[in-house]
């Protein structure tokens, strides 16, 4: 009856310990995997690690790049300074010019309206030494004549004067007297116009002259002043042209800018973003290893606990005899720290007598117990 009991509990110790083993060797291959999956979640934890120098790289990328957009924007905006002020600069210089020019052309018409008077004046003192040497040539043909009709009335009047004293006249002599105080009344009067025309003449020529010469002079300044016009003018064009265009490339540029400033702060939004999905996913992964930690060792308290449950079974089967569990196929478990080959627990004593008993499991593995 007791050897009936013995084979009982040694078969209920068998099937215990197969089922033992079986959970062991269920347990063992959750723990490869969770180390497995714990050396790729620490693997992925390295790399999201270094991914957040190559942010910070990038980051630093973009603000010196912003950094040099805005040193290009204040040399812009200096160099657009400066143009504004020679714009200004030639502006007044124009301005200048423009009032020279009217106060010339103010001078012009007066010159202008003088030598028009002076050229009226002397086209009155022509028209008067016209009427002069009309009138002087009309005066000597009416002496001429005077003088023709007198010497024919003498030629054929006969006068004869007697008079007290017994003398006779020479009316030749008289009438030649009279013509030649004639003739010399007309000559002097003919040198006196002719003299009078002369310096009239020669004070309108030199006033004309003095006039043209003016007038030439203010032609040539007034062109001068056109030409000088002209080449500010176009000095202005060009530096409008240049200022547009430094205040086109300052646009362009302030353009760039804000735009790498906006692409550079969504690019520091989303990279801030990637950091922290990256720190969320490395916390929930450290949750995770905390919980697989914590199940493993979980299962590690598990396996010592069925390890002392069979060792004390053992120690109670084995008063008299020597009790070894021993695999016949190779088998091995890893543990929170290393790994072992099989079971092996005795309990020494004296024994007169061996029991070996053969056991096996789900798994076609066979154990011997002695």
């Amino acid at each position: 009856m007791s050897r009936a009991h013995e084979k009982e509990q040694i078969k209920s110790l068998n099937n215990r310990f197969a089922t033992f083993i079986d959970k062991v060797r269920y347990l063992e291959q959750q723990n490869k995997m969770l180390e497995t999956k714990l050396e790729l979640l620490q693997g992925q934890g390295v790399s999201r690690s270094n991914v957040e120098p190559l942010f910070e790289a990038y980051m630093a990328g973009l603000r010196r790049q912003m950094d040099l957009v805005n040193n290009d924007k204040t040399k812009l905006d200096g160099e657009l300074r400066n143009m504004q002020g020679l714009v200004e600069d030639y502006k007044h210089k124009y301005e200048d010019e423009i009032n020279k020019r009217n106060n010339l052309e103010n001078d012009f018409v007066i010159l202008k309206k003088d030598v028009d008077s002076a050229y009226l004046v002397k086209a009155d003192l022509e028209d008067k030494v016209g009427a002069l040497t009309d009138e002087i040539n009309f005066l000597r043909n009416a002496y001429e004549e005077e003088l023709r009709e007198l010497q024919a009335s003498i030629k054929d009047t006969s006068v004869v004067v007697q008079m007290d004293n017994s003398r006779s006249l020479n009316m030749e002599q008289i009438v030649a007297e009279v013509k030649s105080q004639y003739e010399e009344i007309a000559a002097h009067s003919r040198e006196e116009a002719e003299a009078w025309y002369k310096n009239k003449f020669d004070q309108m020529s030199v006033q004309a002259s003095q006039f043209g010469d003016e007038l030439r002079i203010v032609k040539g300044d007034i062109a001068e002043i056109n030409r000088l016009i002209s080449r500010l003018q176009s000095e202005i064009e060009a530096v409008k042209a240049q200022r547009a265009s430094l205040e086109n490339q300052l646009a362009e540029a302030e353009e760039r800018g804000e735009l790498a400033v906006k692409e550079a702060k969504a690019r520091i939004r989303d990279l801030e973003e990637a950091l922290q999905r990256s720190k969320q996913d490395m916390a929930r992964q450290l949750r995770e290893y905390q919980d697989l930690m914590n199940l493993k060792l979980a299962l590690d308290i598990e396996i010592a606990t069925y390890r002392k449950l069979l060792e004390g079974e053992e120690d109670r089967l084995g008063q008299q005899s020597i009790l070894n569990i021993q695999p016949i196929s190779n088998y091995s478990f890893s543990s929170s720290t290393k790994s072992t080959n099989g079971y092996q627990s005795a309990s020494s004593s004296p024994a007169p007598k061996l029991l070996i008993k053969t056991i096996e499991t789900r798994d076609n593995s066979r154990y011997s117990i002695h």
